[in-house]
């Protein structure tokens, strides 16, 4: 079995497909940038909404039921619109990977501290290199 980069793989597979649905990243102004952060977001609410509505979660009715696989593939379409997302920072899949391990090294930290205030100062020294 061949050990893939899994996230690797999928930043790639997403460039693919927005390139093919003519949405070409590496062209983009910052004003594009804006106008396409704020469409992944609004893409990301939406799917979030569609994996709420996969888990019975309106107490007053009767007629809802578990989606399980709906609940997945709901996921799934929130990574498509993630990865995107991070592309349009000028994030790769090995930024992401170096982000998330210092920020959960400081989620840890906020825990074994009783995070018992609001400070984000500990996010500033988060920068990835340059």
């Amino acid at each position: 079995m061949v050990d893939k980069d899994m996230l690797t793989e999928m930043f790639a597979m997403q460039e693919k497909l927005n390139e093919r649905i003519g949405v070409h990243i590496p062209e983009f102004s910052e004003e594009d940038e804006h106008t396409w952060i704020l469409n992944y977001c609004r893409a990301m609410s939406q799917e979030l909404a569609e994996l709420t509505d996969s888990v019975p979660w309106k107490w007053w009715a009767n007629y809802q039921t578990y989606d399980r696989q709906n609940a997945r593939v709901e996921v799934v379409d929130l990574f498509h619109f993630l990865i995107s997302l991070a592309q349009v920072l000028g994030m790769s899949a090995q930024d992401i990977y170096e982000l998330y391990v210092k920020k959960n090294a400081v989620n840890v930290h906020r825990q074994d501290t009783g995070y018992r205030t609001k400070d984000e100062a500990d996010n500033r020294s988060l920068d990835l290199a340059p």
